[in-house]
């Protein structure tokens, strides 16, 4: 315990913060979230991460979580830090002769084209054209730097590898769904602009043209949206994405996912195996859709594609380095 309250304990995410370089600071066993003391000692919601409990206490005396937990987390250092948001902006203004150098130039129309992936799931290639996608960074980068706006999931790493906010209902790592304030500023998510709702229902009704029974691919109004920022060395291990309401996953309402900025990895399979998981390019304007029996495919970031971002995007934006994605859903 008192290694613990010191936060000596080698967990990832101490390592890292102490400048150790890893792979990944995701706990080994759920690849969820990120492995600290508290996901360690006391788990989370996930039976996974329950698991996880088990595996670090096996062998250590038995204690009362609820009676040690305010002590502990009074005295573990990290605690503080997430009651401290630094606003993130989304723009990074810099000489634009620098981005000539590196920046590939494309078509500013879209050239939608799309490939099936799986049963409810494909791809929707180069979908948004580029003044579609300022349209949608600009208001983004409103929006991520005020109430509510991005943030650090997993605060005080080493390398700053990914920024998250919520639109419509927050959803954190340790909790999901169950709280309706930030724990780290106690803000509540900012509604789903109208523009937003309006991209992805004609997503949905240009992918039902392609797939075209509705049980393969059922109708959504998305509630939720998450945005990740993933920063150059980003990247986000294979996962499900189970935390919507039990009907939600039973009719398989889809996930809608837009990438805007440099290109990525993006792994996917139906298992957590990544040696067997497929892997496709997401680059600026790509939208990639999976629900029905795909609804609940393991899916990941395995990197990002360095100055890969359409000029046009960063001359009209001044979009940082990195792969901002939005994903859509129905609670």
């Amino acid at each position: 315990m008192r290694r613990t309250s010191l936060g000596r304990l080698p967990v990832r995410g101490e390592l890292d913060r102490r400048g150790v370089d890893l792979n990944s600071i995701l706990c080994p066993w759920c690849e969820c979230e990120e492995e600290s003391v508290v996901h360690a000692f006391f788990g989370s919601v996930k039976d996974a991460s329950l698991h996880c409990s088990k595996e670090w206490r096996n062998g250590i005396p038995s204690f009362q979580p609820h009676t040690h937990f305010a002590k502990l987390m009074s005295s573990y250092p990290a605690r503080d830090m997430l009651h401290k948001r630094k606003k993130f902006s989304l723009i990074l203004p810099r000489d634009t002769k620098s981005i000539l150098g590196v920046q590939k130039e494309v078509g500013t129309e879209a050239k939608s084209r799309y490939k099936i992936l799986g049963p409810g799931m494909l791809l929707l290639k180069g979908h948004l054209s580029i003044s579609e996608q300022v349209e949608v960074v600009k208001k983004c980068e409103k929006l991520g730097v005020g109430p509510g706006g991005f943030y650090e999931p997993y605060p005080g790493a080493a390398k700053l590898r990914r920024l998250l906010m919520c639109l419509g209902r927050n959803w954190q790592p340790e909790t999901q769904y169950k709280e309706r304030f930030r724990r780290n500023d106690g803000s509540e998510a900012p509604p789903i602009p109208d523009e937003f709702v309006r991209m992805v229902e004609n997503i949905l009704q240009a992918s039902r043209s392609v797939i075209k029974s509705e049980y393969e691919l059922p109708f959504m109004t998305p509630d939720v949206c998450l945005l990740n920022f993933y920063t150059d060395v980003g990247n986000l291990a294979l996962h499900q994405d189970r935390s919507e309401s039990p009907y939600s996953l039973r009719v398989g309402l889809p996930v809608i996912s837009i990438s805007f900025g440099d290109s990525g990895v993006f792994l996917y399979g139906f298992d957590r195996n990544i040696d067997k998981a497929s892997s496709i390019l997401l680059e600026s304007g790509d939208v990639l859709v999976f629900g029905g029996k795909s609804r609940l495919i393991y899916h990941g970031v395995k990197s990002i594609i360095p100055n890969s971002a359409p000029l046009a995007l960063l001359q009209q934006t001044m979009l940082r380095p990195g792969r901002l994605n939005l994903t859509f859903r129905e609670y």
